[in-house]
């Protein structure tokens, strides 16, 4: 990977991430990064992550959502690297 290059990351993020803002959290904190995101709660608990921009804001932005907002307890932050499509809103593949 270059350093300028778009990366797509899908991200899980585990522990009391529910009821607490972390899907504002993760908003505000790719937007302030400059890249894409979109946060969804799972059933089971769990945070879905979609985000897509460059590698090095990416990187800062998973970093962020391992810290979580005030009430959150981050646990675990599974990251897995995908093809940048361009748009955070089309096919999500976890289900």
């Amino acid at each position: 990977m270059t350093s300028g290059e778009i990366v797509r990351v899908e991200i899980l993020v585990s522990g009391r991430v529910q009821g607490v803002g972390f899907r504002r959290f993760a908003r505000n904190a790719a937007e302030r990064l400059g890249i894409e995101s979109n946060p969804i709660n799972l059933r089971d608990g769990r945070v879905f992550v979609i985000a897509e921009g460059r590698r090095e804001a990416v990187e800062l932005y998973i970093n962020e959502l391992r810290k979580g907002p005030m009430f959150a307890h981050v646990e675990d932050v599974d990251v897995t690297l995908r093809e940048a499509l361009g748009n955070v809103y089309d096919s999500y593949s976890y289900k």
